[in-house]
């Protein structure tokens, strides 16, 4: 029926638990200091973890008395902060001696502490509240202490596979280093100081000869656009025409004579032929036949 009612107002939610630390400094156990289980607990523990100060907060676990001072222990360890883990149990018995780890008070102890709180009761087929309260629930005390701590020879071997990681990476990394430090120092910058300079130079004459090609390539080409052009303005001159045996009249004011109609009897005018020309008197004028 303790066990249906806690239920019910949430005592045994996932979301009310609390993760164990990793690397606890300090562990607070609750428990009895006359039986075996706290003993077996301090062994493992510090064979396992050496690091962690163990604070034990001696309890009655059997007997009417038992149950509110395993509760006073858990909230004095909890408001004082003890511990950065909180182990609480006994060793194994018959169900009337786990009968205290089954109490209500100690069950809302522990759903009251802010610590996070191993329960360790009994053999692994022991089954109490606080079990179900508990953060952790840990089948043995013995095994209490190997869930609160990390195993020593376990973190000395990831620290060695760490450092030589570390180390093989860091090595790699100097090697390279050193490679490119070594193809640095054969390059002819360095080993030639003139090289440098050299190599500018003969960079700069093949750029003066492109330059060079480039500038008589467009040359020649203008040269033969021009020579067309020449051509097709020779091809057009009124010189041409003239030295057909054509000639051009200008009046005195040096206006070409279109028509016969422009000049009049007595004006002198200039003719310009294909070779030389003359200076004339109008004597006589033909007016144009049939519109030419």
């Amino acid at each position: 029926q303790l066990k249906e009612q806690l239920y019910k107002e949430g005592l045994f939610d996932e979301a009310h638990k609390k993760p164990l630390p990793r690397f606890p400094e300090r562990i607070a156990i609750v428990t009895s200091s006359a039986g075996a289980a706290v003993h077996d607990m301090i062994r493992i523990l510090r064979r396992r973890y050496p690091l962690a100060k163990v604070i034990l907060l001696p309890v009655r676990v059997q007997g009417a008395e038992a149950p509110p001072e395993i509760a006073g222990a858990i909230r004095y360890a909890d408001k004082w902060k003890i511990g950065d883990v909180i182990i609480t149990g006994r060793g194994g018995g018959s169900m009337e001696d786990l009968w205290a780890f089954s109490d209500e008070r100690v069950a809302r102890a522990i759903y009251a502490c802010e610590t996070p709180v191993i329960s360790a009761v009994g053999h692994e087929p022991d089954v109490t509240i606080s079990d179900f309260v508990a953060d952790a629930r840990a089948s043995t005390p013995s095994n209490a202490a190997e869930i609160a701590v990390p195993d020593q020879v376990e973190l000395r071997r990831q620290l060695s596979d760490l450092a030589e990681r570390m180390t093989g990476s860091e090595a790699s990394r100097l090697q390279a280093l050193r490679e490119r430090v070594d193809a640095l120092g054969r390059k002819r910058v360095l080993t030639d100081q003139l090289a440098y300079v050299q190599d500018k130079r003969m960079e700069l004459l093949h750029l003066q000869q492109r330059l060079g090609d480039l500038a008589n390539a467009e040359i020649a080409r203008k040269q033969k656009t021009f020579t067309a052009l020449a051509a097709s303005l020779d091809a057009m001159s009124p010189l041409k025409v003239l030295g057909r045996g054509y000639a051009v009249a200008r009046n005195e004011a040096g206006q070409v004579l279109k028509s016969s109609g422009e000049t009049h009897i007595g004006e002198r005018i200039h003719v310009t032929l294909g070779s030389g020309g003359l200076t004339a008197v109008v004597d006589h004028i033909e007016e144009a036949r049939n519109g030419s």
